[in-house]
């Protein structure tokens, strides 16, 4: 496994990580035993770095996390997020009272006396704008409770606004082949101030492995299912924002991403560790199989200059013209 540094942090986190919300919920059925595997064989692997939030699962995935990671608090480190359990729109949802009791009740699921990485979860512009939250987890951070703080966001522009408060040492960015708006301007400007970037939705929901037809299904309770039109949260979450139709159809031109690689979902993760500014990629899972597969993206064949450069006229041409929502 190979690691890198965290921004100007102190940490230094496997550049394939993983992030918990499938095995929290939201993506269908959940298998606490086959989490907890896929936990393990990460770990075994050399992971030292996993992802979470207060509401996968209401809080189902910090205590997964909690089990896999006993006795390895040092040397695992764990991000989760908070705000979405409440009013996101509402500046009293980022009240030290309310953000001070979100910390507290995940610390206690995760079984830890303080938070490598604490994050907004998608916070609105206006609150970002308004920047009152930063003080109170400066004050946070002062007494130990968290180690370093940074903001999940779903757009360049938030993740700019984000970028003039001086502590905020990570940002986690929506990025992959079918989203590439950040490389522009947002992920240039985060690595000349030290601020590291973590990119989730990296497999666009599963489209960029390959796997789905057209005619592909949902269970009721994914997202992939309930918020194709953003219905529940930003669309961009879900297949990258596009169209599961043109999703699947632009995952069949890709097919020779595999080449080489051994999967198409080898390929999409390996083209995200090209980009020097990416500290890791935090890919979800749901067995050990997809995290074996994962796994072996580090080792999967770089990408030729023609390319990348390929690559991105696919993007520019094929896919911007169909993305929904803030971008």
């Amino acid at each position: 496994m190979k690691y890198r540094q965290l921004g100007n942090t102190d940490l230094n986190v496997s550049e394939i990580s993983f992030g918990t919300w499938a095995i929290g919920g939201a993506w269908g059925a959940t298998n606490d035993t086959e989490a907890l595997k896929g936990l393990e064989r990460a770990m075994e692997a050399g992971v030292n770095f996993f992802d979470t939030a207060d509401v996968y699962g209401d809080g189902r995935s910090e205590e997964l996390l909690a089990k896999a990671t006993k006795g390895r608090e040092d040397e695992i480190h764990i991000a989760s997020k908070f705000c979405r359990a409440g009013d996101i729109d509402d500046p009293a949802t980022y009240s030290e009272e309310n953000v001070r009791a979100w910390l507290e009740n995940s610390l206690r699921r995760l079984g830890r006396e303080r938070l490598d990485l604490y994050q907004i979860h998608c916070p609105p512009k206006h609150i970002l704008e308004d920047g009152r939250v930063f003080e109170v987890l400066d004050k946070l951070q002062q007494e130990g409770k968290i180690r370093h703080y940074g903001v999940s966001v779903e757009t360049v522009e938030e993740g700019l606004i984000c970028l003039d408060q001086p502590n905020v040492r990570a940002l986690q960015v929506i990025f992959n082949i079918f989203r590439q708006k950040p490389l522009e301007e947002l992920l240039p400007k985060a690595k000349q101030q030290g601020v590291g970037i973590l990119t989730r939705v990296p497999l666009a929901s599963g489209l960029l492995t390959g796997k789905f037809t057209a005619g592909s299904t949902f269970a009721e309770d994914d997202h992939r299912n309930f918020n194709r039109e953003g219905k529940a949260f930003n669309v961009g979450e879900t297949f990258a924002g596009l169209p599961f139709e043109k999703g699947v159809e632009l995952s069949r031109s890709l097919e020779w991403i595999a080449k080489g690689r051994g999967s198409m979902t080898r390929g999409a993760l390996k083209w995200i560790l090209e980009h020097e500014e990416v500290t890791c990629v935090i890919p979800g899972f749901k067995s050990v199989e997809q995290v074996e597969d994962n796994l072996q993206a580090e080792d999967s064949a770089s990408y030729t200059e023609e390319e990348m450069q390929k690559l991105r006229r696919m993007y520019e041409e094929d896919v911007l013209p169909f993305i929904k929502g803030n971008y």
